[in-house]
This record gives structure tokens, sequence and C-alpha cells, in this order.
């Protein structure tokens, strides 16, 4: 063996001896480095939202329900963030040489003042309804001049600075200071319930200021549970009373007449509550007949439109959702379909045409027509209506939130839209916020529900004086 071998050898034994007899032990090949771990749950989005309910009652301003909020809020320890009633607020009398100023009402049932297109624009500028200038004067004047064509009791118009509080309303104070709400909530358009209703439901009015007259073709417009359809969403609408009159909104347009197995009574919103069982979207269509609708009084020698019944109404619905098992995941959203002519001290505001058809049956003595002030930006489809009550009831809902944001209740049709990644209707609900802001769904603030105030029906109803 050379002296070349011997020292290979020895290097070998020497190397075998360290690594596999002892000394110093292998680790194991450790293979390639491990890549990154899972990242984080996303967080929980609109998607937990699985049934978004509406309901949309009758003719109440924001001022008229909630204009005492702050100091609702501010008795339970709540932070007073409502622009509601100010301690300035007043309007001129019929002939301008007086002030009404608000009054709380003790009568649970008042007289309807004119919320049309032409008593709005009054409202909005007593004095110059077409200009963009708004003085929130006219609520009176209109009020009074109603009751008098109309043979009303209360010709002075006052009525229309009547308000409500959380005494006659607790049921509704409660839900609006412990779940959302907003302050900046308008009707669609600045008049009375028939195009605001259309835009409900499809997001314009056709042209339309008035209702539709009789005998005319109904509106061929793409509704929402039209869309809803194309795309595979279920829905229902649940309908608080049938008979004569309550389906003349969903009759305004073709789609209602060949789907009627969709529209179905209330008592098959309980069932389908009680059972888990709701279709993705629903609209409660309100008690137009019984008066559970909150509408006021349009004839003077019947009462109607007691507050405290539609309160109670309302409240059977909501509390329903919330001892049932399809609560977890739903949204019932309650506002009102415009202000009806009751005062309110916030101005409608700029809003998106929604196809650029102006107001086509503006009436020959109305503001804004040839023969009495012509033009102006409040003579199109470009103002939002008045501010109206709304209230967010879910176990998402944020507590005690306060939405700032300026929108129309068109917005609601963009909340199904984002929800169900559906395209818009019109230019108008493209335009509005998609309502998530008053929603926390990582933390469902609401998951357990709460126990609501039972809303009692023992205000004195009459029409014939104030308050």
């Amino acid at each position: 063996m050379t002296l070349r071998h011997f020292i290979t050898l020895s290097i070998l034994a020497a190397i075998f001896f360290m690594f596999g007899c002892g000394g110093v032990t292998s680790s194991p090949d450790p293979g390639p480095a491990p890549g990154p771990g899972p990242g984080p749950s996303p967080q929980p989005g609109i998607e937990s939202l699985n049934h978004i309910i509406f309901m949309v009652q009758e003719n109440r301003s924001f001022d008229e329900y909630f204009g005492m909020l702050n100091a609702y809020r501010q008795a339970n320890g709540m932070p007073q963030d409502v622009d509601g009633l100010p301690p300035t607020a007043s309007n001129p009398t019929l002939n301008g040489k007086g002030t009404v100023l608000p009054f709380h009402m003790i009568s649970a049932c008042t007289e309807a003042p004119s919320p049309s297109w032409n008593e709005s624009h009054v409202d909005f500028n007593r004095k110059a309804p077409t200009l963009a200038t708004a003085t929130m004067d006219g609520f009176v004047t209109t009020a009074a001049r109603t009751a008098i064509a109309g043979g009303f009791h209360d010709r002075t118009g006052m009525r229309a600075m009547g308000f409500y509080d959380s005494n006659d309303l607790p049921y509704y104070y409660f839900i609006a200071s412990n779940f959302a709400t907003s302050d900046r909530w308008f009707s669609p358009v600045m008049s009375r319930t028939d195009p605001n209703r259309m835009y409900l439901l499809s997001g314009t009015s056709a042209g339309h200021a008035y209702a539709l007259p009789p005998g005319s073709p109904p509106l061929a417009n793409k509704t929402i549970f039209q869309l809803l359809d194309e795309n595979n969403i279920s829905w229902k609408i649940y309908v608080t009373n049938f008979g004569p009159g309550p389906l003349t909104f969903l009759s305004s347009f073709d789609y209602f007449s060949v789907h009627p197995e969709k529209i179905v009574a209330i008592s098959e919103y309980l069932k389908d509550v009680a059972n888990g069982t709701l279709p993705q979207v629903a609209m409660i269509e309100p008690g137009y007949v019984d008066g559970t609708d909150e509408h006021p009084a349009i004839d003077p020698n019947l009462p109607g439109g007691d507050v405290q019944a539609g309160a109670k109404y309302v409240a059977s619905l909501i509390d329903a959702l919330m001892k049932s098992p399809s609560w977890k995941d739903s949204a019932f959203i309650l506002t009102y379909d415009e202000f009806g002519g009751f005062y309110d001290h916030v101005p409608p505001k700029p809003a998106v045409s929604p196809d650029g058809i102006p107001p086509q049956d503006l009436l020959t003595n109305d503001w804004c027509t040839v023969t009495r002030s012509p033009g102006g930006p409040t003579c199109d489809f470009t103002y939002t209506g008045f501010r109206v009550p709304l209230m967010v009831v879910s176990p998402f809902s944020k507590k005690s939130f306060v939405s700032h944001t300026v929108a129309d209740y068109t917005a609601i049709l963009k909340l199904i839209e984002t929800r169900f990644k559906l395209p818009s209707l019109t230019k108008r609900d493209a335009a509005q916020m998609d309502m998530t802001e008053f929603f926390d769904f990582a933390n469902a603030p609401w998951a357990t529900p709460p126990t609501t105030p039972t809303q009692a029906v023992t205000a004195p109803c009459y029409l014939d004086h104030l308050p």
C-alpha cells in the first residue's frame, strides 16, 4: 500500500467514525424551506346578509316623528348626534302675519296635509317655489289651503308643525336609537306617494310627478323584482290588506301582473319567518285599508292613520323576526314613502336624474309650468324629496348608529344590487350609497336581539281640534 492510499483510507475512516458511530450525529434532511402559512380568514362581509326585508309606511316627516330623538338618546346614555327639531323652527301663518311653532301632538290621528308636487314646492320656498333657495317656510300655508279646499277642521294649517315623541312612539324611538338610523335620508322625489313608490320599485317614475291617470297602460320599466328574477334571486311581496286599492302601486308596473304567485298575504311572512323560509328579498305592503299604514286622515269625518296602531303593527313584524331562526342573517329596513306635508327643517338635496326624463304630467296651475313660474332647478327630477324616518334593524346593525350621508331610499335598491351583485336599474339608484355603513358584519352587535318595549295604543284619536 502506498503512502497516498494509506492517508486516503485514514481520512475516510475518521469521517466514518465521526458521523456514523457516535461523536457527532447527523440530522435528517430538512427538505425544502416551508412556505408561508395560511393567511388570516377574510372578514365577514355583506354576504352574511341573506334576507333583505323592506317596508315603506305612509306620509311622515323626520322632524314629525324623530325631531325629539336626541332627548330620548340623552336620557338613555347615547350620543345626541341626530339633526332633529331646532329650537328656532317655525313657519309663518297663511296670511304671513303670524308664526306657528312646533308643538307636541296629543291625538294619535291628524288630518292630512298635501304632499303633492305643487304643495311640496311651496313648502320648499313659500314665495319662490321654483328657486334652488330653500326657505322651508310653506308647510303651514299649504296645510291651511288644503284644509280650506277639503273642508277639514284645521284651516290654520297648524297640524303641519305637530310632532310626536318617545312617549307616543316608544317602540320606534327604541328601535331607531338602539339599532341604526339616518338624519339625511330622503324620499326620492318632491311629490306625493305615487311617484315616490315608483322610484322604490324601479328607481324612476318615468317622468311622472303624479299618479298614472286612470286607464293608462302600466309602465314597462324594469323593477327590482324583475331584476331579481333575471338573476335567480328569490323574492316575495307580503300584503297586509288585499282589497280595493292596496295593490295600486304594484299595478303601475307591467311585471307584477304575470307573477301573482309571489304576491301573498302577510300571514305567509309570519310563517316564513318562523320556519326560516324567507326569500332573499321581501317587500311588505302596508295596511292601506285597515289604517295601519300610518297615513294621516284624508276624510275630516273619518279618523284614520293612528300612529300608535301603525307602530304596534310594525312592531309585531319586527319582533317576530327577532324571535325567529331567520334573525341571524336578515335585515329589516323600515322607512316612509314621503313626508306627508309635515314640517321638516332640512331641505331636499340635489340628486341625479334617473333617466333624463323631465316631468311629463305637470298641471297648468302647478309651479314649474309656463303659466306660473317656468324653469328652475327643482322643476326636474334632480332633487330629492323631504326627509323621512329610517330604521335599519338587523343582527349586523351598528349599535346606536346615526348616518349623516345624504341618500334617498333608492339606496335600498343599491343595497340589494350590491349584495347580490346586480347592475343598477337607473342612474338614480346607481348614485346612492350601498347602505353597508349601517352594518358591522364582523361583530354582529345584535346577534342576541334586545327586549323591545311594548307599543301602547292609548292616545286619543280625534280630528276636530288640536293638539
